[in-house]
């Protein structure tokens, strides 16, 4: 039996719609990963920048002299433990447990946040002893890379926000499933920037 015309009609349209929804999905992920890419290369050149001048002093005091690395190690465990809760927020989020995954995703924005408060008093601990960013080039590399990875933890946190407003009003409706997903690669992309700076700066700058 033929199905009545506004039926067979509603179906073509609920089809049209699921199909352009997939659609927009899987773009959405592209440009995403589009777009970590085109980061990657932001960073790259960061890093190729302090490898050139990360010895140049200019008479004044190197890594050796300026970096805390305890104080460092403490932060960088920060971003590391962010990156385990983020993880267990993306677990509970495919079991569809809103109250657990706003949780997860509260406890990774503080450790996001103290991250960026350590990050900004080692900052102001540096100006405060004149090894400002204009004291020499080394500096200036060290205070563009270090403050670059900052800025964009920074965004994160504010991205990790505004999507804890959009879950606890929405729930994990698909399109907010897709956009945690998106944040989840940021911040893990971040977590890895950052061993990378931790181990060429921190480390190597403080054997030097």
């Amino acid at each position: 039996m033929t199905p009545p015309l506004d039926q067979a009609a509603a179906g073509a349209v609920r089809f049209h719609v699921e199909e352009e929804h997939e659609h927009s999905g899987g773009s959405t992920m592209l440009g995403f990963w589009i777009y970590l890419m085109s980061d990657c290369l932001i960073f790259a050149v960061l890093f190729a920048t302090f490898g050139v001048l990360g010895r140049s002093y200019a008479a004044g005091p190197s890594g050796a002299d300026l970096f805390d690395l305890p104080l460092v190690a403490v932060n960088t465990s920060m971003l590391l433990l962010s990156s385990i809760t983020c993880g267990f927020a993306m677990l509970e989020m495919e079991r569809r447990r809103v109250g657990a995954t706003l949780f997860w995703l509260g406890v990774t924005a503080l450790f996001g946040v103290a991250f960026v408060g350590l990050e900004l008093y080692e900052f102001a601990h540096l100006i405060h002893e004149g090894a400002g960013p204009w004291r020499s080039a080394f500096l200036s590399s060290f205070f563009t890379l270090v403050g670059t990875h900052g800025l964009h933890v920074t965004v994160g946190i504010v991205w990790m926000v505004t999507m804890m407003v959009q879950v606890a009003q929405h729930g994990l409706i698909a399109d907010n499933k897709r956009r945690l997903m998106c944040l989840s690669l940021f911040w893990h992309f971040l977590d890895v920037i950052w061993i990378g700076v931790f181990t060429f700066v921190y480390l190597m700058g403080t054997l030097q």
